[in-house]
């Protein structure tokens, strides 16, 4: 059956109203927020320390960075002619620092095979951005058994299970890499995703306390290390900034607007907030967010937004003791290199993304190996006729 786009017009002209609605609803609740942030620009660190002080979770806590600059955006003074010319910058300054990343892809336990059995495949990336043009990358596998996968039980779903074992690879070679680094080397690694892992909350304890657990090692390593790590959000949707501006001039409750959102009028490229420590609570109670299973990293999180591209600010997530440490604009300028390397985009994540990533024809693979271990070991493991009629034909191209 073809896309009938006409009928799908009719139904959104006939349900318009409700979209002026929202959209109006919004818009009034954004102007509010946006006057807020004026305003709070002539506050300081302290009086918004003083009109929060009774909150365990103000949604973000200034620094000293506010009262420097006295407003949402730290201003870039580089410019550029030239994407070449933004090149150039960025080789002098990320000249002999290497960056680190990792990144990881699955393949989920699936009807296609008889026997629950799931693939996890990390891949990483360190440049040295160095003149010899050295550069690092692997990957490592792991194939999760159907007691890994909890089969044999009513428990979390193979899924999740999946995910989480990612996860913990991913986390596992961050800490490694920072462990095996020569203490206050100048490096730089990279984290795909939240130092604060919110997503984490509606889970049940056990499988929360589980990533909380992984995010702390790599917060200890770093901090013992002392090698920065940037976790980094292309596309964010937090509302730490958000909620701050609500308790300071008790405004209404807005779910949908998000921190890169009001802050995106404010940033140029380049440019960033100052920086701030985020004192986030939970989407349903705050007594119940995720940092306070961060024991003494409960405040040792911070944050800034950074415009990278035509969207939204980016959110880069830092370990406090970067910002103690002097580091934060040192990094900050690594990261804008890495931007510019990968045009919109930092190059080293990107990389580690294509190193991990598996794509269709690596899942054929995958099931075919599967079919003919299992046939020389002698295990039952059948395919689904569907999937042997395919692998066959692709066999005969």
């Amino acid at each position: 059956m073809v896309f009938r786009a006409d009928r799908v017009l009719a139904v959104l002209q006939q349900k318009r109203e409700a979209f002026v609605t929202f959209d109006q609803g919004l818009s009034e609740r954004r102007e509010g927020y946006r006057q807020a942030m004026k305003s709070l620009c002539r506050w300081s660190s302290a009086e918004i320390a003083e009109k929060t002080a009774l909150l365990d979770f103000p949604g973000a806590l200034p620094t000293q960075e506010w009262d420097l600059h006295s407003g949402w955006a730290i201003p870039f003074k580089q410019q550029w002619a030239s994407y070449e010319e933004s090149c150039e910058w960025a080789r002098s300054v990320i000249k002999n620092i290497p960056t680190f990343a990792v990144d990881g892809s699955q393949i989920y336990p699936s009807k296609d095979l008889s026997i629950p059995v799931a693939l996890v495949q990390i891949g990483w990336y360190e440049n040295h951005h160095c003149a010899q043009g050295l550069y690092e990358k692997d990957i490592q596998v792991d194939v999760l058994t159907p007691k890994d996968l909890g089969s044999d039980s009513s428990g979390e779903p193979k899924e999740r299970v999946v995910n989480m074992r990612r996860f913990q690879m991913e986390t596992e070679k961050l800490v490694e890499y920072i462990r095996r680094a020569q203490l206050g080397s100048r490096k730089l690694a990279f984290l795909d995703g939240a130092l604060v892992a919110t997503f984490a909350e509606a889970l049940e304890p056990e499988s929360r306390d589980f990533y909380v657990q992984c995010l702390l090692q790599v917060l200890r390593a770093s901090e013992q290390n002392r090698i920065p790590i940037v976790a980094y959000i292309d596309t964010t949707y937090t509302s730490d900034l958000v909620t701050l501006l609500r308790h300071c001039f008790d405004l209404p409750e807005a779910p949908q607007l998000h921190d890169a959102q009001l802050l995106s009028p404010w940033l140029e490229w380049g440019e960033r907030t100052p920086f701030f420590i985020c004192a986030r609570g939970g989407s349903l109670n705050p007594q119940d967010g995720i940092l306070n299973s961060y024991q003494e990293m409960r405040e040792r999180v911070g944050f800034i937004y950074l415009r990278t591209n035509n969207n939204f600010p980016a959110r880069l997530e830092i370990p406090v003791w970067v910002y103690e440490a002097g580091l934060l604009d040192w990094v900050v300028d690594l990261v804008r290199c890495e931007v510019i390397i990968g045009r919109g985009y930092p190059y080293v994540l990107e990389t580690a993304d294509q190193i991990a990533v598996i794509r269709n024809e690596d899942r054929n693979l995958f099931l075919r190996l599967m079919q003919d271990w299992a046939s020389r070991e002698k295990l039952s493991l059948r395919l689904s006729q569907k999937t042997v009629s395919k692998l066959q034909r692709r066999r005969v191209r």
